[in-house]
């Protein structure tokens, strides 16, 4: 087998290795449950970290999958300049929830964010 045939499998085999996750990703977000659970703020202390908004789940007692969310600490990737992030700080600032994939193993996977305003989620679009 050539150099260059060994290289195209490799690289194939690496492509079908991220095509089968992101497959397995899309799979769970189709079939297993999506919840909103309220969230607090939490600074991971990561000194490489990007954008990424750092939550820790906090579910009201009794709510679905109370379990599986409490206390469980998610990272959100946010593009730049997507949210006025200073507008989510202060004493006035909305409650931030999050819709979180509930998978069989693992932590919950976060989808979107949302502000909690008059009793009703409104999702944040962030693209």
């Amino acid at each position: 087998m050539s150099t260059l045939r060994k290289g195209l499998v490799v690289a194939a085999l690496q492509c079908l290795i991220a095509l089968s996750l992101g497959g397995k990703l899309l799979y769970d977000r189709a079939t297993r449950p999506r919840v909103w659970v309220k969230t607090a703020r939490w600074d991971p202390e990561l000194p490489i970290r990007g954008r990424y908004l750092a939550l820790q789940l906090v579910p009201e007692s009794g709510a679905p999958y109370f379990n599986e969310t409490n206390r469980a600490r998610v990272l959100l990737f946010v593009p730049e300049h997507a949210i006025p992030l200073e507008t989510m700080r202060g004493a006035d600032a909305p409650e931030v929830w999050a819709e979180v994939t509930i998978p069989r193993k693992g932590p919950p996977r976060p989808i979107r964010l949302g502000v909690k305003r008059a009793g009703q989620i409104e999702p944040v679009e962030v693209n």
